[in-house]
C-alpha cells in the first residue's frame, strides 16, 4: 500500500498527527525528496528513509509492505490509483498570514520598487485602499471585496516590515500583540468576569475603558516629561482623527459627544455667537450639514453611507440620461 503523507509548510516540522507518526514508524519504506523539512525530525525519531528525485513510481508496494511518500509541503500532491492520502498536519485559521509576511520580506529585499518605499511614500495607500474596499463592498461583488481586503491587509504588513528595519522599530508581531491586548482589555465580559446585559452595555463599557486608557496614557506621558501632553483634562473627543472626510468626522464627533452626555443643543452651531466660521452668503451651509448629520444619527442612520448611496443613485440617473 502507498500512503501519500501531505504536510503544511506553516506547521513546524515534526508536529504531525498521531496517525502520521504511526504510518511513518510502521512503514516498510519512507521516501522523500532531498531537502524535505521533515527529514531532521525523522533522523531524531530514528526513522529510516530514502531520498528520491521526483514522484516515486511504485507499481506494487504491497509486495514489500506499506510505503510512505513525503511530497513537498504545501503542494497538492498527486495520489496514484490505489494509494491513500494522509494529511499529517493542517493549518490553523490565519496560518496563511505567514505566507504574506514571508512574501513581503522577500519583496522588500529583491524588488527595487518595494525596497525603496517608506512610511511617507506608502501613506496615501492607507487612505485609498480602504475606499476601494468599501466600493467593492457596496457593489455586492464578494470576490472583489475579498481581493480589496487583501490590499488593505498588505498596507499593514508593508508598514510593519518597513518599521522592523529601524533600531527603534516594531514588527508585525508587535502590531498583532498590540491589537490582541487591546481587544482582550476592552472585552472583559469575554476574557474576564464582567457580566453584561447586551450590546448596549458592551458599548458603554468600551467607552469607559477607552476613557480610562486615555487618562492613563496622559499620566504616563506627564511622568515621562513628554512635550506631547495636551493641555487640559482628557476629553471624550480625544483620538478622533480630523483627517477623515468631513461628513464622517461630524458623525463621529456627535456620536462621541452623545455617549459622553453632551447636550444636543451644542450641535446647533448657528446659535454660537463665538463661531469662527467663514462669513458671507452661504456661510451657514456647514451648520446645516452638521444638523443633517445629527438628524441622521437620531434616526439611527449613517450619514456617510446614506450620502454614498444617494451619490450612486445620482450616478445611475445621469448614466441613464446619457444613454437616452
Amino acid at each position: 500500500m502507498l500512503i501519500v503523507l501531505a504536510t503544511s509548510p506553516r506547521v513546524a516540522p515534526g508536529l504531525l498527527s498521531w496517525p502520521a507518526w504511526q504510518a511513518l514508524r510502521s512503514a516498510a519504506a519512507v521516501l522523500a525528496p532531498a531537502g524535505h523539512p521533515l527529514l531532521p525530525a525523522l533522523d531524531e525519531a530514528g526513522i529510516g528513509y530514502r531520498v528520491v528525485e521526483g514522484t516515486p513510481e511504485i507499481e506494487s508496494p504491497a509486495a514489500d509492505g506499506t510505503v510512505v511518500w513525503l511530497p513537498e509541503p504545501g503542494k497538492d500532491p498527486a495520489v496514484p490509483p490505489g494509494a491513500r492520502l494522509l494529511h499529517g498536519s493542517a493549518d490553523l485559521p490565519g496560518a496563511h498570514l505567514i505566507d504574506l509576511v514571508a512574501t513581503m520580506d522577500r519583496l522588500r529585499v529583491e524588488c527595487p520598487w518595494d525596497a525603496r518605499q517608506t512610511h511617507q511614500t506608502l501613506a496615501r495607500h492607507l487612505l485609498e485602499e480602504p475606499y476601494e474596499a468599501l466600493e467593492a463592498l457596496e457593489s455586492g461583488d464578494d470576490r472583489a471585496f475579498c481581493e480589496e481586503l487583501g490590499d488593505v491587509l498588505l498596507q499593514v504588513v508593508f508598514h510593519a516590515r518597513v518599521a522592523a528595519e529601524r533600531t527603534d522599530g516594531y514588527t508585525i508581531d508587535d502590531v498583532a500583540d498590540g491589537i490582541v491586548a487591546k481587544l482582550v482589555r476592552r472585552h472583559p465580559h469575554v476574557f474576564a468576569d464582567v457580566t453584561v446585559s447586551g450590546a448596549d452595555e458592551v458599548h458603554r463599557n468600551w467607552d469607559d475603558i477607552k476613557r480610562a486608557e486615555r487618562e492613563e496614557k496622559k499620566e504616563r506621558a506627564e511622568r515621562a516629561g513628554s512635550s506631547a501632553v495636551a493641555d487640559g483634562p482628557p476629553s471624550s473627543l480625544d483620538g478622533v482623527p480630523f483627517g477623515q472626510p468631513a461628513l464622517a468626522l461630524a458623525a463621529q464627533l456627535q456620536r462621541r459627544a452623545a455617549r459622553a452626555g453632551v447636550p444636543d443643543e451644542l450641535a446647533r452651531l448657528e446659535d454660537d455667537p463665538g463661531s469662527s466660521g467663514p462669513a458671507g452668503p452661504g456661510a451657514d451651509i456647514g451648520a446645516e450639514l452638521f444638523h443633517l448629520v445629527a438628524k441622521a444619527r437620531e434616526a439611527g442612520r449613517d450619514p456617510e453611507m446614506d450620502l454614498r448611496a444617494a451619490a450612486r443613485r445620482y450616478r445611475d440617473l445621469v448614466q441613464a440620461w446619457e444613454r437616452s
